[in-house]
């Protein structure tokens, strides 16, 4: 897996998650007042990636993918927090989720998040595919 600091605090790490941030802030057409909210999503995303990386991948050996994959897990995250708040409406982009919609707001969310590990799917380790009831 990546080392403990991939993603974290040091430059090159402030350098990916300022980048994811700029990134969800322009995909989702978020508003400016929701740019704290954006960062600690982007952040804690880019340290969950991070430490999923396979053996002798570094966060910048992935950057884009990394920035990219942060950005729309920080979108999923939103949108899902938006519904559980009770928020009457939320606009990521050219969507927008009104009171009544959640199942719609669910489902924009996995869309996100399996477009974030899809991005990153070549520099994470396997998440323990196994096969079930097949006879050898």
């Amino acid at each position: 897996m990546g080392t403990e600091d991939d993603g974290r605090a040091d430059g090159m790490g402030e350098l990916m998650i300022d980048e994811a941030v700029e990134l969800a802030m322009a995909l989702g057409d978020v508003d400016e007042a929701e740019r704290g909210k954006v960062e600690t999503l982007c952040r804690a995303a880019v340290e969950e990636f991070s430490r999923r990386l396979r053996d002798g991948v570094e966060a910048g050996d992935c950057a884009p993918a990394l920035a990219l994959a942060a950005a729309w897990t920080a979108l999923a995250d939103l949108c899902v927090g938006a519904c559980a708040d009770g928020v009457e409406s939320f606009t990521a982009g050219a969507v927008t989720v009104r009171q009544g919609e959640k199942l719609t707001a669910l489902e924009r969310s996995e869309g996100l998040r399996r477009r974030a590990e899809l991005a990153m799917a070549p520099y994470l380790e396997d998440r323990g595919f196994f096969f079930r009831g097949v006879r050898g």
